[in-house]
């Protein structure tokens, strides 16, 4: 699991894919995560197309964070579409929301994530 190495505001370092604003993770690798991709803003936030990706890499347990305001919304269909999906939601403000990532990545646990490094 790549892990994150490095967070403050507006920047974060994840091993293997180097410096980047905001990343969706998963088992084996991650990306850049662009909200101009499925038209994300803080409200009403998340989207279930946001967290497809990290499904089809096959999440078990999946990571969102809040922003380090907690600003960044979750749409309650997100919500919805995971549980029904049978995976674990860790659901916090980004610092603590990395800190659980890292945790579970230490472990076999098949975790994902999606992670905003501003507000």
């Amino acid at each position: 699991m790549p892990l994150i190495t490095h967070l403050s505001w507006g920047r974060m370092t994840v091993e293997g894919l180097g410096e980047g604003k905001d990343f969706k993770l998963w088992p084996g690798g991650g990306r850049p995560w662009d909200w101009a991709e499925t038209g994300t803003r803080h409200e009403p936030g998340i989207q279930p197309a946001d967290v497809r990706e990290l499904l089809d890499h096959g999440c078990t347990v999946i990571v969102l964070s809040r922003g380090m305001d907690l600003v960044l919304q979750t749409m309650p269909e997100t919500l919805e579409l995971l549980r029904s999906q049978g995976v674990e939601v860790v659901h916090a403000e980004t610092k603590a929301a990395v800190e659980r990532y890292n945790e579970l990545a230490a472990t076999a646990a098949a975790v994902g994530g999606l992670f905003h490094s501003t507000c």
